[in-house]
């Protein structure tokens, strides 16, 4: 499947902005089973400064800087993405994969493989996860048997951040900590992402925070609006001898076809779409917009046009 994926934040500023530095992270990942394969990325006003980069995760960084006086700043990234999750996924290995136990991975955490080492550095504690507090233990280890399956272990724990959280949006914010989200069962999806990392960490298991976007469908008879989607993100386990697998507590699924990659990182604070620095006074306001919807090709549009244009001239003429 083919997607058009387009995301707009744009900032006003009261008394404008005399400078301004920023990085973004907005360019989605090429990898097997997903392929970018159109990105631009328009900045108004145009940068004095600007360059491309990969980060230490392998994610595509773009650093520009405004050096004049600006009333408003607006960053928009297009892209065009093709997904494909048989791709990703072999199916024999990840039968093998299911079959490894949380005490075998454990285990096998110790070797010194390439993809083992690169793996540790999630298990540690990064700088929105650091408090591996005894409840979040214990509220993992309800999954996390040491003879259990990690993937079974690790759906599972999914599902319970599903069924046992509520999605709040503004209840918390990206200084909101850990142990205020699970004393209060509320958030968003940056939370209930962070919330299994810090449960699978605390279990001395790798995970990594996904970010990247969803698509979502218009209810039935009704349009899809443009501008209405979010950025997202969810979770990923590394499973010796099999690879990462994400999960989407969010929405309680497997992420798939709907879901682009766009980076990894420890958590939010490695991957946020877009942060900086500006001299200003005064407020200053933040609009996001994003549209994630599958593509529609020139012959496609010319045949729904022909269609629309034949339905409007048969219901006219009923009229005469």
């Amino acid at each position: 499947m083919i997607f058009d994926l387009w995301h707009k934040t744009k900032y006003s500023y009261e008394n404008g902005a005399s400078f301004c530095h920023n990085i973004t992270t907005l360019k989605p990942k090429s990898f097997k089973g997903q392929k970018l394969l159109e990105y631009n990325l328009e900045i108004s006003p145009k940068p004095t400064d600007i360059s491309e980069r990969l980060d230490f995760f392998g994610n595509t960084v773009t650093r520009f800087s405004i050096q004049q006086n600006h009333k408003e700043l607006i960053v928009t990234a297009k892209s065009k993405v093709v997904r494909d999750y048989n791709l990703q996924v072999e199916n024999e290995n990840l039968i093998e994969g299911k079959k490894v136990t949380v005490a075998a991975a454990l285990k096998l955490m110790k070797g010194i493989q390439p993809d083992i080492i690169e793996a540790r550095q999630f298990v540690l504690a990064s700088p929105l996860i650091f408090d591996m507090s005894a409840e979040i233990k214990e509220y993992a280890l309800l999954s996390f048997k040491p003879e259990r399956s990690l993937y079974d272990a690790s759906y599972e724990l999914m599902q319970r951040i599903f069924t046992d959280f509520d999605f709040v949006a503004g209840f918390t914010n990206i200084a909101t900590p850990l142990k205020e989200v699970m004393k209060e069962k509320k958030g968003v999806c940056q939370d209930f992402a962070q919330i299994a990392i810090a449960c699978i960490r605390a279990m001395g298991l790798p995970a990594r925070y996904v970010s990247g976007y969803i698509e979502t469908v218009a209810p039935e008879g009704k349009v899809k609006l443009i501008g209405t989607d979010a950025s997202h993100a969810w979770f990923s386990v590394f499973i010796p001898t099999f690879g990462w697998v994400d999960f989407d507590p969010t929405n309680n699924q497997i992420p798939k076809n709907q879901h682009i990659i766009v980076a990894h990182g420890r958590d939010y604070y490695d991957v946020p779409p877009l942060k900086g620095v500006i001299y200003s006074t005064g407020n200053n306001k933040m609009d996001v917009s994003v549209d994630l919807r599958p593509a529609v090709d020139l012959n496609q549009q010319q045949q729904q046009s022909q269609q629309q244009q034949q339905s409007q001239q048969q219901q006219q003429n009923q009229y005469y």
